[in-house]
């Protein structure tokens, strides 16, 4: 793995998975490699009272019910959708559960405006048509479709970006079951095998954008991903992004806990912010999401790794802030203005610590952005 710049799951963590399968003696739906209670013990990790005889990482963080609901979604008849605001941890769940059930993450068609039926149905290899006309061999499946070949879970990211052609089209493949061919006379109809199953996710904030009709609705059970709020599970999640950050860069550099503090402080100010303004010009244009938290990070990090003193400053850390989320000139300014003068400089005066500097560098930061 250490020549891919990012490995799926199935790849990142198989010696876990391979080891899971192995001292899996639970009851699997269709051809699952693993059953539903292992699943669930692979994306949110082991406790003391599984018995096992080794640790398991929590590799998402969310309520329980949040990820047994959607184990028990793929193993019926509907396909899933996992909807919730930008950066909650939508697609890297489909990842986790895809490699968990299937050992293969890597089917997926991504939603845009310009995202084709040809994109979860075929499309033909135009040289060989010519050559040797309309066959199997000359068609060219799409993810969706070799899913429904292999009896495996297919990706569907950002449902609520396609048109509604496109989203039309998944209507008969998850009711019928199969997609019909019909420029093949003999094989013209390819049916789904057991286990196949497609999981969507869909950005709440897209609402408008291309609504799902009624009847695409009917035919998947939502599961909606919450914005982590409490601040032990979003410290750690950005420390366990951070790790891994560190790992695939292979930096030695110390975050020190005051400052992890400093980072989840002002995004939870800044919510609480976003929530009592009146109009959306009030507003930051960031979702301020766990997500974003962690891009901030790994910016600073970054940023003082290559180009600073070896170690994480608060000044650092303020700019990588001002800079990540001040997307509009002059509205996202004036807003990070307005939170480094009303809340930050009291709170630095009342309790010191990272506080000073972490103003400092914000105020250099909007300085050299007005």
């Amino acid at each position: 793995m250490s020549d891919l710049l990012r490995a799926p799951a199935e790849l990142k963590y198989a010696e876990e998975l391979d080891w899971l399968e192995s001292v899996d003696d639970g009851p699997k739906p269709f051809n699952w490699r693993l059953s539903p209670k292992m699943i669930r013990l692979f994306v949110l990790g082991s406790e003391r009272s599984d018995g096992l005889d080794r640790e398991i990482p929590q590799k998402w963080f969310g309520e329980r019910s949040i990820v047994e609901r959607a184990i028990v979604t793929l193993a019926s008849d509907r396909g899933l959708l996992l909807i919730g605001d930008p950066g909650t941890g939508k697609s890297w769940l489909a990842e986790l559960l895809a490699a968990a059930v299937s050992r293969d993450s890597t089917l997926v068609v991504q939603g845009t405006a310009g995202t084709t039926e040809d994109h979860i149905k075929y499309s033909w290899n135009v040289s060989m048509v010519i050559a040797k006309g309309q066959s199997r061999d000359s068609m060219i499946p799409s993810p969706i479709m070799t899913a429904m070949e292999g009896g495996v879970i297919g990706r569907f990211e950002e449902l609520t970006r396609s048109t509604s052609d496109v989203q039309d089209a998944l209507i008969s493949i998850l009711s019928e079951k199969y997609i019909s061919v019909p420029e093949l006379d003999d094989d013209g109809i390819v049916f789904a095998k057991p286990g196949f199953s497609i999981i969507a996710t869909a950005n709440s904030r897209d609402r408008g954008v291309n609504d799902l009709s009624s009847a695409l609705k009917r035919r998947f059970n939502f599961v909606r991903i919450p914005v982590v709020t409490n601040k032990k599970s979003e410290a750690e999640i950005v420390r366990f992004r951070t790790e891994e950050l560190l790992r695939r860069h292979q930096i030695e550099l110390d975050v020190p806990p005051s400052l992890l503090d400093v980072l989840l402080q002002s995004f939870a100010d800044l919510r609480a912010a976003a929530t009592s303004a009146a109009g959306d010009d009030e507003k930051l244009e960031s979702a301020l999401s766990t997500a974003e938290q962690i891009g901030v990070l790994e910016d600073a990090i970054l940023h003082s790794n290559f180009f600073g003193a070896q170690n994480l400053s608060a000044r650092t850390l303020a700019s990588s802030l001002v800079g990540s989320l001040a997307r509009r000139d002059p509205e996202d300014l004036a807003i990070m203005n307005k939170y480094l003068h009303g809340v930050v400089e009291p709170r630095s005066k009342k309790d010191g610590g990272e506080w000073p500097e972490f103003l400092e560098g914000g105020r250099e930061a909007i300085a050299v952005l007005s």
